[in-house]
């Protein structure tokens, strides 16, 4: 099945480990010129280099999520480098799940504005990419946490928001070609990766955890990728709106 991607111009925040990173090498093993931020640049020039010997072009910078002005900026300077933008792919996370202040303005700042600023910034580009092509999107990275309870925390709420954001940018943007929708992934486990760390310092909840999901493994960022770059491509060009579940069966929840 051919996505539609070749040439087309991406953008994924948080892009260097990962589901971003993940995302980003799909996007450009499908032939699509990539972009991606994140704040540690030695992590930046290595994803890039990787990125760049898929035959695409391949671009990268350091971007502070929580900072809205200097956000905005790397995606308009990023697009313009691209030579336009087709796909926004909003990745990046605080994975703060705690209760306090400071996890709460945390999980705002880069979950819910960065993924606001970031469309924001993108939306001319991608509004122009429709007009030419009839087909661009952006695409949020939540978690199943915004539907699933776990006890008062950041996370999920400010997760359940970025949901609710979208649906409306996604009716918004419709007459434009301009598509919104969500990922919400399961638990994800990769080196480096919050499940990994649990897996090593708190092995009890890690295996716990394994015991709930239905499939007896938890996703690979890959598993993650696949579902965002077809939702993401032109291949989708009618879903819009849509929060896609990829989690294994783990959550109880049926949606109609």
């Amino acid at each position: 099945m051919d996505l539609g991607l070749r040439g087309k111009k991406a953008i994924v925040t948080g892009g260097t480990r990962g589901i971003g990173r993940a995302i980003a090498e799909t996007l450009a093993a499908e032939g699509a010129d990539v972009a991606i931020c994140a704040r540690n640049a030695d992590q930046v020039n290595e994803a890039v280099a990787a990125l760049s010997k898929k035959g695409v072009k391949a671009l990268g910078g350091t971007a502070d999520i929580a900072d809205g002005a200097a956000l905005k900026k790397w995606i308009a300077d990023t697009a313009k480098a691209l030579g336009g933008l087709d796909i926004l792919v909003a990745n990046a996370s605080a994975l703060q799940n705690g209760n306090d202040e400071k996890s709460w303005r945390a999980c705002f700042e880069i979950d819910v504005l960065g993924a606001v600023n970031a469309f924001e910034a993108a939306l001319p580009f991608l509004t122009e990419a429709a007009k030419k092509s009839g087909d661009a999107s952006a695409t949020f990275i939540s978690s199943i946490s915004a539907a699933e309870s776990d006890g008062a925390n950041s996370y999920g709420a400010l997760k359940a928001a970025q949901i609710h954001h979208a649906k409306g940018l996604a009716r918004q943007h419709a007459g434009a070609h301009v598509r919104v929708n969500t990922i919400s992934p399961g638990t994800v486990y990769f080196k480096g990766g919050v499940w990994d760390m649990i897996e090593q310092h708190m092995p009890d909840t890690f295996k716990q955890a394994m015991e709930r999901n239905p499939t007896g493994r938890m996703a690979t960022p890959q598993d993650i990728a696949n579902a965002t770059v077809f939702l993401a491509s032109p291949a989708s060009s009618f879903t819009t709106g849509t929060n896609l579940v990829v989690d294994g069966a783990i959550s109880r929840r049926v949606n109609f």
